[in-house]
């Protein structure tokens, strides 16, 4: 008799939500994490003494409320801090915008720059609601086919809608809508975030739309911090999950999933022990699952082949650091200020954004990076000792593989580049930073297990979303071996700290197994 009705392999977000799930409904569930602490990217590590890192994911914004208010995380200390201003981008010529979570604020920056795109600026937002109105209800279900997906877009402007979302390129979006390079960039660095692509590249448009359904506070569009970290979330999933009879082990590496009759009955973990279930569901991205865990045989070889041409290609480092005080922005003297407690992108125009991922392409890190930064300790003092400061940057582009040299020899290039960066908008910069370190996507790719080092588990561009994720024909979490599913951001609706693969696999698992109520 199988010990268990679920094993789930890896205790990331998504794997701990897909538990947690599981486990409220009945299921008797075992999560193997092989790392010594759950969370997979959502962790909060603590490299030097005092100074509390999001070595990985960053920020908050993304995890649906259905799952936050079900799985009562609240309870289990899961509580966030709202950015505002929601960004601030400084320029050379020592001006800044500032994105407000409040309209007319947010009009006022604007008219600096553009009159006409201030007065333009509320229809932009409506555009994104409208948008939002139809996606939002897509995320917590099974993928609907992309044929499907089209038709839901109805009336005269339906075919400009999916023109704009699914087709354009962020330049091209952004230019239909604003005159200003100013405000275009303020918009424009979401639409390539962990991607390698550039703000040229046809799709983008989508996936400014994937970073922009992130509620807090009942608010859209939005982004904040975990209070205490990352770790936080992942430390209130695990809460839920054990309060829901969920058992977790950490430290246990699973090398391979047991088979009998061709179903999936079990995994093998890395020190050979055998463990029983009725299914299992994987929480690593779909590469390593099925070129992996499974012998070659048990995949049809058309399927491996698909597989194979998923697109995992790393795209970010992360700049990690410890300070003595924020720095100072040439743009926006004086600390801390309101800019301290959002995001700061340095990225100044949509030519230096395309101009980085030109490098890239060649297999070379930015020579000019854009570098997405955050403070959290300026919100949040738990995150370092009194009066000091930590500082988290995600830095584009990064490719997995580098032309002329390894990541172990680069490394320190690529964090002095990063210092060189802020430095020309943030001049005491050198003067702060005591401790640093840079978290290369070769770091990712072995620490996490992320294919490519790869933060979403796979590219979330318009041909790997919705029913094309993972790959065609296999989008509904179930795999082409029975009893064998997936639960992590390699299935729909894809990257970042949403939860939503991890429920929607725990539904679909809940449905195909006997004797569990559906919960």
């Amino acid at each position: 008799m199988p010990t268990y009705d679920a094993i789930v392999i890896g205790g990331g977000h998504n794997g701990l939500v897909a538990a947690a799930y599981l486990g409220r409904a009945g299921a008797k569930v075992l999560v193997l994490e092989r790392r010594p602490v759950v969370g997979g990217a959502a962790v909060t590590e603590e490299p030097w003494p005092g100074y509390r890192i999001n070595t990985f994911s960053y920020v908050a914004g993304l995890l649906r409320p259905q799952i936050v208010q079900e799985l009562e995380l609240g309870q289990y200390g899961y509580e966030t801090i709202l950015y505002d201003p929601q960004s601030f981008v400084p320029f050379p010529n020592g001006t800044s915008l500032s994105l407000w979570n409040d309209t007319e604020k947010t009009q006022r920056e604007i008219a600096k720059f553009s009159k006409k795109d201030a007065a333009i600026y509320p229809k932009y937002e409506e555009y994104w609601d409208n948008v939002l109105d139809l996606v939002e209800p897509l995320l917590l279900a099974p993928p609907v086919p992309l044929p499907e997906l089209v038709g839901m877009f109805e009336g005269p402007q339906a075919e400009e809608l999916v023109r704009e979302l699914f087709l354009l390129s962020a330049w091209d979006f952004l230019d239909e809508w604003f005159e200003s390079d100013e405000v275009k960039i303020s918009f424009a660095t979401n639409a390539v975030i962990g991607e390698m692509c550039g703000p040229k590249t046809p799709g983008t448009a989508y996936v400014l739309a994937h970073h922009n359904i992130g509620i807090l506070d009942g608010q859209r569009k939005v982004w904040g911090f975990s209070k205490g970290g990352m770790g936080r979330i992942s430390e209130a999933l695990a809460g839920s999950a054990r309060h829901h009879g969920v058992e977790i082990r950490t430290g246990v590496g699973v090398r391979k999933v047991l088979l009998q009759g061709g179903r999936a009955v079990g995994v093998e973990t890395s020190a050979g022990e055998q463990i029983h279930s009725r299914v299992v569901a994987s929480n690593l991205d779909v590469k390593r699952t099925l070129l992996e865990l499974v012998p070659p045989d048990a995949v049809p070889a058309e399927i491996r082949q698909q597989v194979q041409r998923f697109r995992t290609r790393g795209a970010a480092l992360k700049f990690n650091a410890a300070l003595h005080d924020l720095p100072e922005f040439t743009a926006a003297p004086g600390r801390p200020g309101p800019h301290h407690k959002g995001a700061i992108e340095i990225a100044p125009s949509m030519e230096y954004l395309e101009k980085a991922f030109d490098d890239a392409k060649y297999g070379r890190f930015s020579t000019h990076p854009f570098l997405d930064m955050e403070f959290q300790s300026a919100s949040d003092p738990t995150m370092a000792p009194p009066g000091k400061h930590v500082m988290t940057c995600f830095v584009m582009y990064a490719p997995r593989e580098l032309a002329g040299t390894t990541w172990s020899e680069f490394k320190p290039t690529a964090g002095e580049r990063c210092l060189d960066t802020i430095a020309e908008f943030a001049p005491d910069i050198r003067r702060q930073v005591h401790h640093w370190q840079v978290v290369s996507p070769e770091d990712i790719e072995n620490t996490l297990g992320m294919s490519g080092g790869n933060i979403f588990q796979g590219d979330i561009t318009p041909d790997q979303i919705f029913s094309f994720r993972p790959i065609l024909g296999w989008s509904s979490f179930r795999t082409p071996i029975p009893g064998l599913y997936f639960c992590g951001s390699t299935a729909h609706p894809g990257g970042g700290v949403t939860g939503g693969p991890g429920y929607n696999g725990a539904h679909a698992i809940l449905e195909d197994l006997p004797g569990i109520p559906k919960g």
